[in-house]
């Protein structure tokens, strides 16, 4: 897997995923799944564009559940061929939803998989349907665990600052 910051990967096609990815959680694990089997379903590169810090860090101040370095060896053994960390700040939070997009025509992607609730550019003005108004765009579906509750990073944080470690992990699906 090679990774690159934002703005400077260019590939001639691709399947992209897009998400902050804090935990690589069993949702996360799921939808970049697919997108790599996507990928070579239709013979182009599988990539995961990423956000470090995870935005929810960033403006909220919500705990990192995964540093860089664990996050990228977890979507490393995903499978993806590239991943794209873009460097969470106040300039990058401050793009307009078209430089987003402009940034992932670079990657000529064949499909953009993404979460029912994904959002882009300067205070969320991007969402699922402006992103399909230039890009196939595939929605996947929030993973839930064996009671029905959709796994996310925010559900995982709660577990742990509740001391219900177990369960955080068990929606992590991966070894401490």
């Amino acid at each position: 897997m090679e990774m690159y910051p934002d703005q400077t990967l260019q590939l001639p096609g691709s399947v992209v995923t897009i998400g902050a990815f804090d935990g690589v959680h069993r949702g996360h694990q799921a939808l970049i799944g697919r997108a790599v089997n996507r990928a070579g379903e239709l013979g182009v590169p599988a990539v995961v564009y990423t956000f470090d810090p995870p935005p929810r860090a960033y403006f909220q101040g919500a705990p990192v559940l995964t540093p860089l370095a664990r996050k990228l060896r977890r979507l490393e053994a995903l499978g993806p061929e590239f991943v794209v960390v873009a460097g969470f700040d106040a300039g990058y939070a401050a793009r307009s939803a078209e430089d987003f997009l402009d940034e992932l025509a670079a990657l000529s992607p064949s499909e953009v998989w993404v979460g029912p609730d994904f959002r882009f550019g300067r205070c969320g003005a991007g969402d699922v349907d402006a992103l399909a108004t230039r890009f196939r765009t595939r929605v996947f579906e929030p993973v839930q665990c064996s009671r029905g509750e959709v796994i996310s990073s925010s559900r995982v944080r709660r577990l742990m600052a509740l001391g219900a470690t177990g369960e955080a992990r068990a929606l992590l699906g991966w070894s401490p």
